[in-house]
């Protein structure tokens, strides 16, 4: 990903650039930004109006500013309003805010501009953050304990206190959620949205388009549950300017709210109060984007094709198009007006170096090899020396039976060639690409070849691929490879739909012991309750 296709950080030094590992644009025009480096070091950059930067004043900057507050913090996420104000979340569950604050939206108790990052964990009782959720000028904050805390405007309900008063600090949303877990939370302009762990959705603040989905235009001063979701188990929402995207454990997406741009994707402009299932022509949807800057949507198939929809710069696409794009990220950056980040980016990889790109090209390389697989009676060029360095399995194998001084032809007889090329396109490039069918195969040779950076590519594709049919059936896997969180994953989504899935060939198809453990698992989890 080209931090580059932002246009704020087109000017960054190269060398600067590498040492980064997030990165977020915000701002009413696209024009700030915050870097986190592989040294937790933080920096900010761009207009800095409201004091948004944290740097301690309202200077304009071209160049990285240290926020010095933030500095070995170990900042893992982002938040940000359009005042702007923002949040920043650490890995020990720290919250801090910054910006504009005529709304209380920095929780500190005041109306008080932040220049530097004030510590709003002084008002959690020692609650641990694991994400937050910025609208125009409100916060929303997910404890480990599945509680949500909101604070700032709400002059719509949108802090779902039951009154239209702003809160000056951080408060727990009860009413109608009480102490049940949430584990996803969204903010539009003026409305909040929650994700509970049984795929429930509720949604509270500014109803005038039918962003929280009730059937009706009402805004809501407390939570209330989108019952037209009966039935549906979501794990995901994400909201836009005035409208919401929801996505289920099967991958299906539902839209709602305001269209006046297409950015419901249902082939019209119409608005809808209900949600709407969208894109069931499209592949199994696996992820989705959209930001209260804009009326722009956006989603990911288990295949890695993007999709956009809504206003791309001034044009309105109403239905989703699919796109040469490789990351949501990228729809935001060359689609969205303004050009923000729906969310942090997390950089994983350096831009491609002339060695990366050759090593890309060295896999199956007759004229460079020096040891051959056959595999399904189809021939793959590999090299002894970058098998033993990545692979500590190869490592034992070539050195014990194979010798150096001639090409080698080893046959492969447990796995299939795209199986095997996976594996060895993994050694050879960090990446993984296999259907989820494949990804089952892939996942048996990981573990049989103790390569425990592959059984987790394995079990993110896979998970992607769980139907109600099949959940049973990987369950099983996940235990035989002890592959725990697809394991935990496939549990829920059973439990999710304990009714189907309990009446599937997979399901009968599972011994005695598994079927007796599942049992016990479920009823633990108060799946046979009344």
């Amino acid at each position: 990903m080209e931090l580059e296709k932002w246009p704020i950080f087109s000017l960054l030094k190269k060398d600067f650039v590498q040492k980064l590992k997030i990165a977020c644009v915000f701002g009413a025009l696209g024009n700030e930004a915050i870097l986190v480096t592989k040294n937790d070091e933080v920096y900010s950059m761009g207009f800095n109006g409201s004091g948004c930067l944290g740097v301690g004043d309202q200077t304009s900057t071209m160049i990285p500013r240290e926020i010095e507050t933030l500095c070995s913090k170990k900042v893992k996420g982002f938040a940000y309003g359009i005042g702007p104000h923002v949040l920043a979340y650490t890995e020990d569950g720290e919250l801090y805010s910054w910006g504009h604050n005529g709304f209380c939206q920095l929780g500190n108790g005041s109306t008080n501009q932040g220049l530097t990052p004030y510590l709003v964990s002084s008002h959690l009782n020692s609650k641990r953050v694991l994400k937050v959720a910025a609208g125009s000028h409100h916060s929303l904050a997910l404890t480990e304990d599945g509680e949500v805390l909101a604070w700032g405007q709400n002059n719509c309900g949108q802090i779902g206190s039951g009154t239209t008063t702003n809160q000056p600090t951080p408060r727990k949303i009860i009413a109608n959620i009480g102490g049940r877990r949430v584990i996803d939370i969204a903010c539009g302009q003026t409305s909040s949205m929650a994700v509970m762990d049984n795929g429930e959705v509720y949604g509270w603040g500014l109803n005038s388009n039918g962003q929280l989905g009730l059937g009706n235009t009402v805004n809501q001063h407390n939570t209330c549950r989108v019952t037209a979701l009966q039935g549906v188990v979501i794990t995901k929402v994400a909201c836009g300017y005035s409208h919401t995207l929801a996505l289920s454990d099967e991958g299906h997406l539902y839209a709602w709210g305001l269209n006046g741009y297409g950015q419901l994707g249902t082939g019209n402009k119409a608005n809808q109060c209900s949600p709407v299932r969208i894109a069931q022509e499209i592949d199994r949807i696996v992820d989705i984007a959209c930001t209260h800057y804009c009326h722009i949507s956006a989603a990911m198939t288990q295949n890695s094709k993007i999709y956009l929809w809504g206003q791309c710069k001034g044009q309105s696409v109403v239905s989703p198009m699919e796109t040469a794009l490789e990351s949501l990220h990228e729809v935001f950056a060359l689609w969205a007006n303004p050009s923000v980040t729906f969310e942090p980016i997390i950089i994983t990889t350096s831009t491609p170096t002339s060695l990366t790109q050759s090593m890309m090209t060295a896999l199956d390389d007759p004229e460079t090899s020096d040891i051959v697989f056959l595999v399904d009676g189809r021939k793959i060029h590999a090299h002894r020396a970058i098998l033993k360095i990545r692979c500590q399995y190869f490592r034992k194998m070539l050195q014990e039976h194979w010798k150096e001084s001639q090409m080698e032809e080893v046959q492969i007889k447990d796995y299939s060639y795209v199986v095997f090329r996976a594996f060895l396109q993994h050694l050879y490039t960090d990446t993984v690409s296999v259907s989820p069918e494949d990804a089952i195969g892939l996942l048996d040779l990981a573990n049989a070849y103790c390569e425990e950076s592959v059984k987790h590519h394995c079990e993110r594709i896979i998970r992607h691929g769980i139907t109600i049919e099949n959940v049973a059936m990987l369950y099983a896997v996940a235990i035989k490879y002890e592959a725990q969180e697809l394991e935990e994953f496939c549990f829920r989504f059973a439990l999710n739909h304990m009714t189907e899935v309990a009446q599937t060939e997979a399901f009968m198809a599972l011994d005695e012991l598994t079927v007796k453990n599942f049992i016990q698992r479920a009823a633990q989890h108060g799946a046979f309750k009344y």
